[in-house]
Order: structure tokens, then C-alpha cells, then sequence
């Protein structure tokens, strides 16, 4: 997925523009799609999520949002926080070394309201802070795909996974795996499915 980039003095929060890529209803879109795996399926997802994650902004029944947000170091736990209509997305992070980091979320309802998108990610690429934690909820939704990256996509440079033992999925989060993530976050992902085809 494309980064947006900031200009000089934009405000901290914006609406994006409708994007018009051809139409794609979420009904059953990724419970179609089979989760890949190895590596040729991480290479398949990491092309459909993005292509997924565009038709949300660009069929949202509300208007997606982006707002920036500082990561700061210093060990402390840390929240930011965002909502639309009925769902949240929430990052928690402790970090270490190095001076604040600004940071984007991009939220998103698909047009019909059965997908939920939160992305959380440096502009610049990579982040050169220590990550002790992080964590990424949703609330009102559950998490039909998501993925964490050392590294994003920017510049001609692609993103970069962590690797599947580094971090764990539940309905609702994604986070860190206790002694085996090894301290590199840059962006985190999650497509999540809202209950309104339940009904």
C-alpha cells in the first residue's frame, strides 16, 4: 500500500480522498482466498492485502482517515487510538533509544460495512527504535488477516515481514511474541471482519 506523504504543516488529521479502483464487493472477498502459506503465500498476501486495502478507501461507506501520531521512546507504555462508526483500532507500544518517531494510522469501513481496515506505519520506512512490545486492537470487528513488518514499503524499497514465530494473531490482536520477536517494528496491518453479516 502506498504511504501518503505529509506536507509541511498539514494538519494532524485528514480525510483521503475516494480513491476509484474497479469495484470489489467485500462479500466474501477474503473468505474466497484460502490463507496462504510458506513462502510464495506470503508473497501472494503481501500483494492482495494492499490491493484489498485500497478498495476499502476507495469504497468506504465512511470516509477513511489518517492521523499522525508520535512513537516515543523512554520504555514506557504508550496508546494512540482511532474510531470509526462502530470500530476502534488501538496501538500500544514500549520502545527504547533514539528520539520520537512520527507515525501514521489509516482506518477504513468497506462500503457495505463488512470489513474494517487499521493500518499503523513510519512514513520514512524503517523505524530505528527498540520495540519491547506492541500490540494492535481492534474493537467491533475480528481479525480476518493481519501482518507486522520490520520494514515498509517506501522509497523503491518493499516490505519487509517479520517472520511468523515473531508475532501472534487472535480474533482481536495482533502483537509480540514474548522472547522470540526481536525488537524491529515499521508497520502493522489488519483486515478485520465486521459482524453486520452475522445478522
Amino acid at each position: 500500500m502506498p504511504t501518503p506523504k505529509m506536507a509541511a504543516g498539514a494538519p494532524a488529521e485528514r480525510s483521503r480522498p475516494a480513491l476509484t479502483p474497479p469495484a470489489r464487493r467485500s462479500q466474501g472477498f477474503l473468505s474466497k482466498m484460502a490463507a496462504p502459506s510458506g513462502r510464495s503465500g506470503r508473497r501472494l498476501w503481501a500483494a492482495l492485502v494492499p490491493a484489498a486495502l485500497l478498495c476499502l478507501a476507495g469504497r468506504a461507506a465512511e470516509e477513511p482517515s489518517t492521523a499522525d501520531f508520535d512513537v516515543r521512546p523512554g520504555g514506557e507504555v504508550h496508546s494512540f487510538s482511532r474510531s470509526l462508526g462502530d470500530y476502534t483500532c488501538t496501538f500500544t507500544y514500549s520502545a527504547q533509544g533514539g528520539t520520537n518517531e512520527q507515525w501514521q494510522m489509516n482506518i477504513g469501513v468497506s462500503e457495505d460495512n463488512q470489513l474494517f481496515s487499521c493500518s499503523v506505519w513510519r512514513p520514512q520506512g524503517k523505524s530505528y527504535l527498540f520495540f519491547t512490545q506492541f500490540k494492535a486492537e481492534v474493537k467491533g470487528a475480528k481479525i480476518e488477516y493481519a501482518m507486522a513488518y520490520s520494514q515498509a514499503a517506501v522509497g523503491g524499497q518493499s516490505d519487509v515481514p517479520l517472520k511468523q514465530e515473531e508475532f501472534e494473531i487472535t480474533e482481536t490482536t495482533v502483537s509480540h511474541r514474548e522472547g522470540k520477536f526481536r525488537f524491529e517494528l515499521s508497520k502493522l496491518m489488519i483486515v478485520a471482519k465486521t459482524p453486520r453479516d452475522e445478522l
